[in-house]
């Protein structure tokens, strides 16, 4: 069986992008190239490896192509090539000039355990500015089920072909050439509708001033539109300069993402390297029924392709994960990127409760401000909306609630926060009214016994929700809620109180490690002073904490993160069990990997360096299962969680929206596959 730790045992496969050194028109020189790179391959455990086009000939060799010796000697190259693979773990695709009747094809060659399985043509052959391939080849666009003679051997040839691994690595690839990839209809598409996961291009691309860049963004593209992953290997060192030069560039992408690269103008062999997630794609393509709905209205079936059979085994063996995996989901680690997130994210958050004081004809808000992340953000969120639609900031009617545990820190916070936004500030001790419905309930609290079960702690959270939806009623507006989706999916949140009801909730899709850095975002806007930025700072150095149950003797606080985990396991969890479905043992594996070593990796900005530590397996198992039992049980909570916009890819949990489940559901199916699935000690 394969190991816990191998991404092979997780819906990886592993793909390589190669760009091997070559000579021009020297066959055997570029067979040994390649065959230095397959062996290479296999130690690493590379299921599939794709080379540049015409890479066993060279592209750049005009008129050459047309001269026997030459195409001959490529031809031994495939038959050595196939025969010295035999023991080889990787299936790979080269590319040659091949000749079939009276006509000669830029051809990609796939072979695999020293069989020549198949040959696709190229389909669309550039004539124009530097390139001259009618000159020299034939188009394939039309070659569908015919047979080609390669070094003997008859084998399938036509741009009809699709590869399936049928062992317990299974994956279904195609193959393009070049320019198939730069029309507006790539004969990927199609493979792609037909079942391909996994799509090949084997270029020479030349490179000019900005098109690297261009080729970023039609495989990524392609990737996404075909819900797949692309592999791109181009042409490298050793290629002829004559008038052109050539970068070596090849990359990986996934559904959008660009999972790996080579460093370009290389002087010698180099590949790029990724394990594909093909369960994401696999569930992507489930999800987007406009996937299948498109090959219905194409008329496009497995049908019309021939699919050749090969068989390629997952290794046993523990192998590191070769592909990027973010500590924080909810929150990318590149600067650029999360300031583009955070200025979306804030936007979306404001627009939507503009436009729902506009639909309801409202001037007038209603904030429980307690000092601590989530409401801080919501009032923030206030203030930019009463500024945006022109009304005044007096109109945000805040009120700090305290009760039994509530400390003069967060309260001080909360006073020094509304007074610095200029919105109307109140207080309402809650004490009063707690025990007095205590002492109705017969708690033994009301008789002086320090018993902090869910009652007291449930009675403090409901009178301050009642007393915000009565002062709306009082002040005609409405009440803006501050729970985020972290508490969501734990359930951290009381049933019909504020951090789950409300009138409307800017934060229902915020995750609790993203609405941190909203909060640094408006600090460093220019939005607010530099007093009340450093009052921000202050508050986003507070333990996070509910405030409802009293300090021990010790002086320990009530702390939410010892209760229910670390909020960056739990984010990673939530995202990741909601946004693709995966089982806990692969939530698990991917947890483990991006939180194993707190020195490895990259962190998102002004994360503190308190927050930069490690997970093992054990704690990273222990929190999924608190996670598990909490996010299937508390379902009914999100079955009636109010309006509120959704802002992340990564999925809200809005009963009308991204999550729609039943409230009766129990966890017992996913726990069973925790237990079954992750080991319970770290890999030896």
């Amino acid at each position: 069986m394969t190991s816990f730790f191998s991404p092979y045992r997780h819906d990886f496969t592993r793909i390589a992008s190669c760009v091997p050194r070559i000579e021009v028109a020297n066959p055997s020189f570029n067979v040994d190239r390649t065959l230095e790179l397959l062996h290479q391959g296999h130690d690493e455990r590379i299921a599939l490896m794709v080379f540049p086009e015409l890479g066993l000939s060279a592209y750049a060799i005009d008129d050459l192509l047309h001269q026997d010796a030459l195409l001959e000697a490529v031809e031994s190259g495939i038959s050595r090539l196939a025969a010295e693979s035999s023991n080889l773990f990787p299936a790979f695709v080269v590319g040659a000039p091949l000749r079939a009747g009276d006509r000669l094809y830029n051809s990609a060659v796939v072979i695999h355990a020293g069989r020549i399985l198949g040959v696709v043509p190229k389909a669309y052959l550039p004539n124009y500015r530097e390139f001259y391939e009618r000159r020299h080849f034939a188009p394939g666009a039309q070659i569908r089920g015919q047979e080609i003679a390669v070094a003997g051997i008859q084998v399938p040839f036509g741009v009809d072909l699709l590869f399936r691994s049928a062992g317990s690595c299974a994956f279904t690839f195609h193959v393009e050439v070049c320019e198939d990839m730069w029309v507006p209809q790539p004969p990927s598409t199609a493979a792609a509708l037909a079942g391909a996961e996994v799509l090949l291009n084997l270029s020479a691309s030349n490179i000019t001033i900005g098109k690297a860049e261009d080729r970023r963004l039609l495989c990524g593209s392609q990737s996404m539109r075909c819900v797949a992953a692309y592999a791109y290997s181009a042409a490298g060192p050793g290629e002829s300069t004559t008038d052109l030069a050539w970068d070596g560039h090849g990359g990986i992408f996934e559904d959008g993402l660009r999972l790996a690269e080579t460093d370009r103008f290389p002087s010698g062999s180099t590949m790029a390297v990724a394990d594909v997630d093909l369960g994401r794609l696999r569930q992507e393509r489930m999800r987007r029924v406009t996937f299948g709905d498109c090959a219905r209205v194409l008329g496009v079936t497995a049908s019309d392709f021939r699919t050749i059979t090969l068989a390629i085994d997952a290794p046993a063996e523990a192998l590191p994960l070769r592909r990027p995996i973010e500590r924080y989901p909810y929150v990318p680690s590149d600067p650029a990127k999360l300031a583009e997130n955070c200025y979306e994210a804030y936007n979306i958050q404001v627009q939507g409760l503009a436009k729902r004081l506009q639909a309801t004809r409202t001037e007038k808000v209603v904030i429980g401000v307690s000092g601590g992340l989530d409401s801080t953000q919501a009032l923030l969120v206030c203030c930019r909306v009463m500024d945006k639609i022109g009304l005044p900031r007096t109109n945000i009617l805040a009120y700090t609630l305290p009760g039994f545990a509530t400390s003069e820190g967060t309260k001080g916070n909360a006073w020094a926060l509304m007074r610095a936004l200029g919105v109307s500030a109140s207080e309402i001790d809650i004490r009063p009214a707690a025990r007095q419905m205590l002492e109705d309930l017969g708690h033994p609290f009301a008789g002086g016994e320090p018993v902090y079960d869910v009652t007291f702690e449930n009675v403090q959270a409901g009178l301050r929700t009642d007393y915000l939806f009565r002062l709306a009623n009082h002040h005609r507006g409405i009440v803006v809620g501050t729970g985020d989706l972290s508490e969501l999916g734990l359930g951290w949140c009381t049933y019909g109180v504020g951090d789950q009801m409300s009138h409307y909730n800017v934060n229902a899709s915020v995750s609790k490690t993203l609405i941190q850095h909203l909060i640094r975002f408006v600090a460093a806007s220019g939005d607010v002073d530099r007093t009340t930025a450093d009052l921000l700072h202050a508050i986003l150095a507070t333990e996070i904490s509910p405030e409802l149950v009293p300090q021990d003797a010790s002086g320990q606080i009530q702390s939410t993160e010892a209760m229910i985990g670390p909020y960056a396991l739990q984010d990673f969890n939530l995202y990741y069990l909601t946004r693709f479905g995966f089982r806990p043992s692969k939530i698990a594996y991917l947890s483990w990997h991006a939180w194993k070593d707190a020195k490895a990796g990259t962190w998102p900005p002004n994360i503190p360096e308190s927050a930069h530590r490690s997970y093992d397996l054990a704690e990273i198992k222990h929190w999924l299962r608190v996670f598990l039992g909490r996010f299937f049980t508390s379902q009914f909570k999100r079955t009636a969680m109010p309006n509120g916009p959704k802002i992340s890819s990564g999925g809200s949990l809005s009963p009308r929206g991204d999550w729609r489940a039943p409230s009766d559901a129990g966890p017992a199916v996913w726990l069973a596959e925790l237990e079954s699935g992750v080991p319970d000690a770290e890999m030896p």
